[in-house]
């Protein structure tokens, strides 16, 4: 399956996600501000298929994690997530670089749903690219 960050530094938020995505076999790693999440990229190289983060938290905003996470690791799949309205229009300014913008509250069913769909969506684009390369001989 795949291997997803969770950046959100509100503890019930950030375990309600983590336990529905293991539900569906990620391997989930979890960071409790955009500070933390890009440590952790850094440490991992950027191996992850997914970060999810929420955009209003202490010392880094998931704005500020995704400007930096696009600038260094460009494919790199992220989607935020918000309670505030004000927030989700900030974030479509990135449209180029994020995925899109959950919105909170969600339910375990929404979440698991919202994240199987984004993968399915990126492995099938990956499949589309490499299957030319393998057949232009």
């Amino acid at each position: 399956m795949a291997k997803i960050l969770i950046a959100e530094d509100d503890m019930g938020v950030r375990r309600l996600v983590e336990r529905a995505l293991r539900l569906d076999g990620h391997d989930v790693t979890t960071a409790e501000d955009g500070e933390l999440a890009l440590e952790t990229l850094e440490e991992q190289e950027g191996a992850f298929d997914l970060v999810l983060s929420d955009i209003r938290m202490p010392a880094m905003t998931g704005i500020e994690l995704a400007h930096a996470s696009a600038k260094r690791w460009p494919g790199l799949p992220i989607l935020l997530m918000t309670g505030y309205a004000e927030q989700k229009e900030a974030a479509e300014d990135l449209a180029s670089i994020i995925l899109g913008v959950l919105d909170k509250p969600f339910s375990i069913a929404e979440i698991r749903r919202h994240v199987g769909r984004i993968l399915a969506e990126n492995e099938s684009a990956e499949t589309e690219e490499v299957l030319p390369q393998r057949y232009c001989a």
